[in-house]
């Protein structure tokens, strides 16, 4: 198979995982109810485990693209057996993984077991600040072991129409309307074009090489944000029943409802950034590539990310490492490095 991107140790960078352990409880974005989680160390090439503790037996589930059962409004991950459809929500589902994997990527955390007592992550403030900023100020451990990137070669393209699909009963996109494509870069970088029918969102575009270093200051605190002509449909329909002016932007159709107002000028499009990288980070590995993404949202990030995925699972070592996460036979094992 031609090779699109490979697994390969950084000699001059090292895992690392957090150095003590960190508690979160907050109400759930979508769900409304109240969760907690505990976010502790783990040994290097374990990666990021997550674990349903509230559930009689616990659910382990990788933070792994295999793992992806749900792209509604937010990212779910859930253990998915063998040979399940798509239709499958995946045993001990964990909804809105994506920006605690977000903090995760941005503090530089390779390894770590969340404990989670409930089906969602607590929402917090609606944006990544709140993980990173604990992250840091707890300390974060480097670990005996080099750092693994996926290095892309070749440009790995995805439109809408790799998606959508008459015949398949959904709606049908504009082929050039939504694409994300990771060309080969020497660091991480994200382009992304937004276009909301909303006077303060509208059309925009954002361009950055982004890191450990700059992810706090442009990237963290952005909120998730929705519409207010569409809460009554989203609460019928089970979503955003936690959602509230402290932790989502409120637009209503001409302004900002929040009295904070925005954090960043281009909050919106700098959330989608956020959602972007957390959503990236289910594959397992940084990234070292472009990302050009347009109009992205869960749905097409995640199944990039089970492309890449799969372009890994299909390589063959590469400097003495293989192209697979490591094994976690139970969360115990994991951590405490």
């Amino acid at each position: 198979m031609e090779k699109f991107a490979i697994l390969k140790e950084e000699k001059d960078e090292f895992q690392c995982t957090v150095a003590n352990i960190l508690f979160f409880k907050g109400i759930g974005l979508h769900t409304g109810k109240e969760s907690s989680i505990a976010v502790k160390p783990a040994k290097a090439g374990s990666g990021i485990t997550f674990v349903r503790k509230d559930l009689k037996p616990n659910v382990i589930i990788k933070a792994d693209a295999g793992n992806i059962c749900s792209t509604t409004l937010r990212t779910s991950i859930g253990r998915i057996d063998k040979g399940a459809g798509s239709g499958k929500s995946g045993a001990g589902c964990i909804s809105t993984v994506e920006h605690l994997m977000s903090a995760l990527w941005g503090a530089g955390i390779d390894n770590a077991v969340i404990e989670v007592y409930g089906d969602e992550i607590p929402a917090m403030d609606g944006s990544a600040r709140v993980f990173y900023e604990a992250f840091y100020e707890s300390g974060i451990k480097e670990l005996n072991a080099n750092r693994r990137y996926i290095e892309v070669f070749k440009p790995i393209i995805l439109k809408s129409g790799d998606i959508y699909s008459e015949s398949a009963g959904e709606k049908s996109v504009n082929e050039d309307d939504v694409s994300i494509t990771v060309y080969p870069a020497n660091g991480f970088e994200i382009s992304y074009i937004m276009d909301f029918n909303h006077p303060l969102v509208s059309s925009g575009s954002f361009d950055l090489k982004i890191d450990g270093f700059n992810f706090h200051k442009e990237i963290s605190k952005a909120r998730t944000f929705g519409f207010l002509k569409d809460v009554e449909y989203l609460k019928k329909n089970g979503l955003a029943l936690g959602g509230s002016l402290d932790n989502a932007l409120v637009l209503d159709e001409t302004s900002v409802l929040n009295k904070e107002g925005l954090r960043y000028k281009d909050e919106f499009i700098r959330h989608k950034v956020l959602d972007l990288i957390g959503d990236l980070y289910l594959s397992g590995y940084r990234i070292k590539g472009r990302v050009v993404a347009k109009k992205t949202g869960h749905d097409i990030n995640s199944k990039l990310v089970k492309k890449i995925s799969g372009f890994l699972n299909d390589s063959k070592l590469k400097d003495g490492v293989q192209a697979e996460q490591a094994a976690v036979p139970n969360a115990v094992a994991a951590q405490f490095a």
